[in-house]
């Protein structure tokens, strides 16, 4: 078996003299660190607050442009990017000095002349503390990613679902237009476990997800709402957009039969949907009722079609109260 070398460690240098940068780069790349040198602050900066901008920076305090401290400050001002570990390199030896930097956001201070092999066991702790972090990121992703999805298909649980109708209708109060949501239910589905067994109901459920996924916007919202059912938030769109995609989902899911483990199965589902107009808004609550009898209406009617609920409805006395269910 060959083992796969492993990727070079990036570090940023950032000194202005060209002795001290050479001096650095030679010990960084003997080490096997990919180097990136440059010559002033600002290009540091620069560096650094790019998508894919090392993690590991060796800055000097006296340089152009923006002073180490500085290039610190701008750093640490960031709240959505990878942590950088930064050490700061300087002549300066007061203890006011080491203070500042340290407040200014470096990681570690060291003062020239520096020994070598000081700098490499810094460097070494660096790492460390950026695998680690990268590696607690990793794991809040993770827990975030299990909390919001559904286990079984992938895409949002019913929770992250509900939370999207509720974004849309506080951006409609913003900005005063109009977004849709259907249901969709798997017409039959109970037939499908009863016959081929759950193993094969979960496989038809896994493929209804991801041809949905497939048919909507990639700034719709699909969340498996329960059992066999899904729950598709569609923003910016009136009712003849919202009721087009929804027709989109159903003929494809109708001409796509799902490769089973007992064969190709042929799938239908019916949709039932609502729009939240800007002259006549909805809470998430009067939506879901609606759409749900638009769906009750549409499985009544033969299955394996879409209805739009009215465009006057008449709402029970609860949701009219603005009484919470979920």
């Amino acid at each position: 078996m060959i083992e796969e070398a492993p990727i070079p460690r990036r570090v940023l240098v950032a000194d202005d003299d060209p002795v001290a940068r050479s001096m650095l780069a030679a010990f960084l790349g003997k080490w096997g660190y990919q180097v990136i040198v440059v010559g002033d602050g600002l290009e540091a900066a620069r560096i650094l607050e790019s998508a894919d901008g090392p993690q590991l920076a060796v800055l000097d305090w006296m340089m152009p442009g923006a002073e180490g401290p500085e290039v610190c400050q701008r750093v640490r001002a960031w709240h959505d990017r990878p942590y950088v570990y930064i050490l700061l390199v300087t002549s300066r030896a007061k203890r006011g000095d080491l203070f500042k930097g340290l407040e200014s956001g470096a990681d570690d201070y060291l003062t020239k002349p520096f020994d070598s092999d000081e700098l490499r066991v810094r460097l070494l702790v660096g790492q460390r503390i950026v695998d680690l972090q990268n590696e607690l990121i990793a794991a809040r992703d993770e827990l975030h990613f299990k909390a919001t999805h559904d286990a079984l298909t992938g895409v949002p649980n019913r929770t992250a679902a509900l939370e999207a109708i509720t974004h849309e209708r506080s951006r409609q109060v913003r900005e005063r237009g109009s977004f849709g949501i259907f249901l969709i239910d798997i017409d039959n589905f109970k037939r499908v476990n009863d016959t081929c067994g759950h193993l094969v109901g979960d496989a038809v459920l896994k493929a209804v997800a991801q041809q949905i996924v497939g048919s909507v916007r990639p700034y719709d919202t699909v969340g498996r709402y329960g059992g066999e059912e899904f729950l598709v938030v569609v923003p910016r769109s009136d009712s003849s957009r919202t009721m087009s995609i929804a027709e989109r989902v159903r003929k494809r899911i109708e001409s796509a039969p799902v490769a089973t483990d007992a064969g190709p199965i042929r799938v239908t589902i019916s949709c039932g949907a609502a729009v939240c107009h800007s002259n006549a808004p909805l809470e998430a609550q009067a939506l879901l009722y609606l759409a749900d009898e638009a769906l009750y209406r549409a499985k009544a009617g033969g299955r394996n079609r879409c209805e739009l609920a009215a465009a006057d409805p008449v709402l029970p006395q609860f949701l009219r109260s603005g009484a919470a269910f979920f």
